[in-house]
């Protein structure tokens, strides 16, 4: 169903964000590591708790929620499925990034999740995190791997990803509960979407 044009209604206690999808059909050149002092592993059947820690200290500023809403059986399904990668950043010994890659479907690569938590936002720990992701999305027979990001999402992911060498394609409105207001998510997180009750 298309939206009208104009201003549409989101009721209290829900969101809305415009989520843009974009996508690379071609490796892209290689660009340089900024310099810092980071390290990417995968994480082979991560454990839950590792995974809600991680998920939640890079994205919950940004209103990740889809997996904090998940019951411990389907994330379990979901993060231990074959041809789905979990990767962790590390830096200082800590896990502070986090990049999810899903080649379920041949010739394809998505970037589930991708992020690095706020100790590490403007070190150039994104730039590094991306050049290792799309060396591992284009490692085997991929033809695309895509994106997506919204408008909760820093205000820079958008032109982060273009300047990595992806090209939006599709544009969408997600609503949703809003996670704060039934304790997925603290109140106080995401100050720049507002509380509407």
């Amino acid at each position: 169903m298309l939206l009208p044009d104009g201003y549409s209604d989101v009721p209290a206690g829900r969101i809305a964000a415009v989520v843009t999808h974009l996508e690379m059909t071609a490796r892209p050149p290689r660009r340089h590591d900024p310099p810092g002092v980071w390290r990417l592993r995968r994480v082979e059947r991560p454990a839950l708790d590792w995974y809600r820690d991680l998920y939640r200290r890079v994205g919950e500023e940004w209103l990740w929620f889809s997996r904090a809403r998940m019951s411990d059986a389907t994330l379990a399904a979901l993060n231990h499925a074959p041809g789905v990668e979990v990767h962790a950043l590390s830096a200082d010994g800590s896990d502070e990034g986090l990049l999810e890659l899903d080649f379920r479907e041949p010739g394809q690569c998505e970037l589930v999740f991708f992020g690095v938590s706020s100790k590490l936002i403007g070190t150039g720990a994104g730039r590094y995190l991306m050049n290792r992701a799309l060396e591992l999305a284009w490692r085997n027979d991929v033809v695309r791997v895509w994106v997506h990001t919204c408008t909760f999402d820093h205000p820079s992911a958008l032109a982060f990803y273009q300047r990595s060498g992806f090209r939006p394609f599709r544009r969408q409105i997600e609503v949703a509960d809003d996670p704060r207001l039934d304790g997925t998510a603290p109140r106080d997180v995401a100050r720049h979407v507002p509380v509407i009750e």
